[in-house]
């Protein structure tokens, strides 16, 4: 859908072309224009500005971003039995682009949409894993592709165990989500790090902070 120019996105955000256009936090950054692409299921933007370089000179850029709103992972751990929970499911964007099959090992993951990091993580892990967690530790916030989309994803950590298990997971089937739920040695998951069998970012992020500072590296 070519998006007009208050045409809502499927979260029924207007106004979408303002975006941007009242930054002032860098004064070597003048937003000129901003044109709205596609809301057709997430939102894309060309973005044309005034950039000041290192050398005092001024120049007119365009930019590409694409929004699709920020997120929130969580990987979940059992430190008694040395394991970790994760995820598999088939990522289109992976598979058109090299990955044998398409089918990515995950910590579980969504976009916020209207709730706060935490509770939008702790959704997540109950639609995705079948768990309910207790108390989740915030790990860090990344901008994990940052040339060209602007989500922000929430890092946390939680423990799981046979007594938070709440339902099957597997996400939302109206949602179209199809989700193998896999417990993995947290020693085997960074060996399919190291083979490249595990090629989702937050994933090895989070599993190599669980090797340095988290709960397996203590």
């Amino acid at each position: 859908m070519t998006a007009g120019l208050d045409t809502p996105d499927r979260r029924g955000r207007t106004h979408l072309d303002r975006a941007g256009r009242d930054l002032t936090g860098n004064p070597g950054v003048k937003v000129r224009d901003v044109s709205l692409l596609s809301c057709h299921w997430y939102v894309l933007r060309t973005t044309t500005f005034d950039y000041r370089h290192r050398d005092g000179s001024w120049s007119t850029e365009q930019r590409e971003t694409y929004d699709r709103g920020n997120g929130a992972t969580v990987l979940l751990y059992d430190t008694e039995r040395g394991t970790v929970l994760l995820t598999r499911q088939f990522r289109y964007p992976a598979y058109v682009n090299g990955h044998p099959d398409g089918m990515l090992l995950e910590t579980a993951a969504g976009l916020l949409d209207q709730d706060d990091p935490e509770t939008a993580i702790r959704r997540e892990a109950a639609e995705e894993t079948g768990h309910t967690v207790g108390a989740v530790q915030h790990v860090f916030d990344v901008y994990m592709s940052p040339g060209s989309v602007t989500e922000r994803l929430h890092f946390y950590a939680a423990p799981y165990s046979a007594g938070t298990r709440t339902g099957t997971g597997g996400g939302v089937v109206e949602e179209g989500e199809d989700i193998e739920v896999l417990e993995l040695a947290f020693t085997d998951a960074l060996d399919l790090v190291r083979t490249g069998a595990i090629a989702d970012a937050k994933t090895i992020m989070l599993l190599q902070w669980a090797a340095l500072d988290g709960p397996f590296g203590k």
